[in-house]
């Protein structure tokens, strides 16, 4: 499927998608010195953008989508690099529109992954924090923004009124498919979040990069931390067992370093990247496949 440059790039930046959930789910987080509305405060015209997004999103995250970057991107044949490369092709995606930060994504990882150590959680939690974004990387293969942020779903099932702009999902050709429109879909009564497709994106991608690398606890983190549905409206509860109920509780931790811990003064790289080194060499192998 051909996609228009707007169609493709319909936000100034990636990061524009995190400040749409911040405004959406702005309760006080103590955790972090500064305000929800401190964060990104543009004129907001972008507002428009995040509906179109949306609009994108929600039209085109249908089933056989999924179906077909799973088969394009799981075979991880890319590219093959340190993680270190990694960290520097990602900060490619860096944009001056991000009125937050002047960081680039290496930085904003640290900062994330050092607000975790702070807090004394477990060395696989930290690593999670630096990790998180790296899915983003999928935006350099060409993907359109839609199809490597935004708040993710379970495909092959009826869309949940709690998903964000949940009225664009008339446009979806499966909420016209009887296969997919019902309450379960392709699923059955609490089969486990293991069963369920969801929407494509950084996360799912990241995942099945490292599934065979970290605690389970990580990879729930790294797999659901977008999926807002659940994790905050608690619209997906017929589709998850207890398995998914207790990891989630990892999720909800993991949440506010990665919504709230921006902070304006750059986290000193040199001095921490002995400390990283060695925590990547224990847990992941020399080269990622992307």
């Amino acid at each position: 499927m051909e996609f228009s440059e707007k169609e493709i790039a319909p936000l100034a930046s990636l990061d524009v998608w995190e400040d749409d959930v911040l405004q959406r789910y702005p309760e006080e987080d103590t955790t972090f010195k500064k305000t929800k509305d401190e964060y990104r405060n543009y004129d907001n015209p972008e507002r428009d953008t995040v509906r179109e997004f949306y609009r994108l999103n929600h039209k085109y995250q249908t089933y056989d989508f999924v179906k077909q970057k799973q088969a394009e991107f799981l075979k991880f044949d890319k590219k093959e690099m340190p993680i270190w490369d990694a960290f520097d092709f990602l900060n490619s995606l860096v944009d001056d529109s991000d009125p937050d930060t002047s960081l680039d994504q290496w930085q904003h990882l640290l900062q994330t992954s050092e607000a975790i150590r702070a807090d004394g959680h477990p060395d696989w939690f930290v690593l999670t924090g630096l990790l998180h974004d790296m899915g983003k990387v999928l935006c350099l293969f060409g993907e359109p923004q839609w199809a490597v942020v935004g708040d993710t779903f379970p495909v092959g099932c009826k869309h949940s009124d709690k998903i964000v702009y949940s009225e664009y999902f008339e446009a979806n050709p499966d909420a016209h498919d009887e296969r997919f429109n019902t309450k379960y879909g392709v699923y059955s009564p609490n089969c486990g979040l293991r069963n369920v497709d969801m929407s494509w994106g950084h996360d799912e991608y990241l995942y099945q990069m490292v599934k065979d690398n970290l605690p389970e606890p990580a990879l729930y983190m790294i797999r659901y931390h977008s999926f807002y549905s659940q994790h905050r409206e608690n619209a997906y509860e017929h589709l998850m067992d207890e398995h998914d109920h207790e990891m989630f509780e990892w999720v909800k931790k993991f949440n506010p370093y990665d919504l709230y811990s921006k902070l304006p003064v750059p986290p000193d790289t040199e001095a921490l990247k002995p400390y990283y080194k060695e925590l990547v060499k224990k847990y992941l192998p020399a080269n990622l496949k992307f």
